[in-house]
């Protein structure tokens, strides 16, 4: 009886065990997501405002690749996109590209779509709110084989919200003309151009440029004229 007593102890102990454990999966399952867009959402943002690349379509992309963070190829090699190239790892064989850290991931991410000629062009055509069309065009691409990567990717924006963290560009870019000072220097905006590489070329900052012009968000337009 004492055997029997004991048998159905231990079977009762395993049993809550088991449902514990997977209670605290599940609950961990769906913190994953939430925790992921919190960790890296300033990353994308960043980006976002630096290229005009939508934080939505960076973040969403980065959480379908890595499996938020989780897959061998994220957990070893920082390589959240899934961008293939050399690597040093000792500790997996992959033919996944490594970085010393995420947002090193999150940069090339940005610097492979503006690279290849089938993407570099969503910059000039499209505005960070249109994540959809940004998303078809980066799948046309090539960039995923999957005949579902779109509306995967498309799936988690829209079940995050991660579309709130857009910006819609404003119609005015520019400060008035009465205000720009008598000697200012003008730049025109060039194909391919962005406040990044300007503020790099004349030796100031990208806040400088927005602050000097009254621009909110970092998007230009060809022909468009900047005060330095």
């Amino acid at each position: 009886m004492k055997r029997i007593t004991n048998t159905v102890f231990i079977a009762l102990f395993l049993t809550l065990s088991l449902v514990a454990g997977n209670a605290f999966q599940l609950r961990a399952q769906k913190q994953l997501p939430e925790t992921y867009i919190e960790q890296y959402k300033e990353a994308a943002l960043h980006y976002m405002e630096e290229y005009g690349c939508p934080a939505s379509i960076i973040l969403a992309i980065a959480m379908h690749e890595s499996a938020y963070g989780t897959s061998r190829v994220a957990r070893h090699l920082n390589n959240h996109f899934g961008i293939k190239g050399p690597n040093n790892s000792k500790i997996i064989r992959s033919a996944y590209k490594g970085y010393d850290s995420v947002e090193e991931s999150f940069a090339d991410f940005i610097a492979f779509l503006k690279r290849r000629k089938e993407t570099e062009q969503l910059f000039e055509r499209y505005q960070p709110h249109e994540y959809q069309k940004w998303v078809q065009g980066i799948a046309r691409s090539g960039y995923a084989h999957s005949t579902s990567w779109s509306s995967k990717v498309i799936g988690i924006i829209q079940k995050y919200n991660l579309h709130e963290l857009d910006m819609k560009p404003e119609e005015g870019t520019a400060v008035a003309a009465l205000d720009e000072p008598d000697n200012a220097e003008l730049y025109t905006v060039k194909q391919g151009d962005t406040l990044y590489d300007i503020a790099r070329k004349y030796g100031t900052t990208v806040q400088e440029l927005k602050r000097n012009n009254g621009l909110t968000h970092s998007r230009l337009r060809i022909g468009q004229q900047l005060i330095l």
